[in-house]
């Protein structure tokens, strides 16, 4: 039987302490050697399972380590996390809770503000398109609103020029006709006076622009080696602008290529 150190001095001391009992009675001597003899079993079987115990509990900590591939370090740390106690999320106070309600609704006085803003944008650029529109159509009726009366009047600026170019140069200088022909040259100035006066101005009434079709109108093509092809060869009605724009187009005759 194997007894710790410990163990044998007790035992020891008390078979020492059993040879003083000799002087008792036999009763009274068994009575006490009974009870030690079975402290001292007690002491060695508590001994026994202790280190079984720890014998037992130091090969399994053994065997999980040989099994697992971690080192003893990592175990220590997974040890320790598994050990800590998570702290709880801090539960939501009334103050919280209306902190968050004042940002949202924050936010959605925001994007209504900013709504608004893009729909006053929007308006004020309207309401500019719409007035532009108005101020053009304000100065396109002033600019143009004698247009059909001042293409009325460009028959009779030609039909004094065709009677100026009727009058010949003898007829010029005799007393009968000197009279009738300033009188027509006088019409026909305070005529074109008055035109100019209101924005329109005649153009193309010599031969030699080059031909644009937005400005002449060519009513026949014709060759002429001494003119520069694509020019204007016959001016047979000279055209009209109303303030920069085309009144009436020139009719000419053009130099073929």
């Amino acid at each position: 039987m194997f007894l710790r150190p410990s163990a044998s001095r007790a035992a020891i001391r008390s078979v020492v302490a059993s040879a003083r009992l000799t002087e008792l009675s036999s009763n009274e001597r068994a009575a006490i050697l009974g009870r030690r003899l079975l402290s001292s079993s007690i002491t060695t079987s508590r001994f026994r399972v202790s280190r079984h115990q720890s014998m037992a509990s130091r090969s399994l900590n053994d065997g999980v380590r040989w099994f697992s591939s971690k080192s003893g370090e990592e175990e220590r740390k997974e040890e320790a996390d598994t050990t800590t106690t998570k702290e709880p999320p801090p539960e939501n106070t009334p103050a919280d809770a209306e902190t968050v309600a004042s940002a949202s609704k924050e936010d959605e006085l925001n994007a209504q503000i900013k709504d608004l803003k893009d729909q006053l944008l929007r308006s004020y650029a309207e309401q500019e398109n719409i007035r532009q529109i108005a101020r053009n159509d304000v100065q396109a009726a002033n600019s143009f609103a004698i247009r059909k009366f001042a293409k009325s009047l460009l028959d009779v600026a030609d039909n004094l020029d065709r009677a100026l170019e009727a009058v010949g140069e003898d007829q010029q200088k005799s007393p009968e006709f000197q009279s009738f022909f300033q009188g027509i040259e006088l019409t026909k100035s305070g005529l074109v006076k008055a035109l100019q006066s209101n924005g329109v101005t005649p153009y193309c009434e010599e031969p030699g622009d080059l031909f644009n079709p937005e400005h002449h109108e060519a009513l026949m093509e014709y060759p002429d080696p001494t003119a520069t092809p694509g020019t204007v060869g016959q001016v047979i009605k000279k055209g009209y602008m109303l303030n920069g724009r085309v009144l009436r187009p020139a009719e000419v005759g053009v130099v073929k290529k």
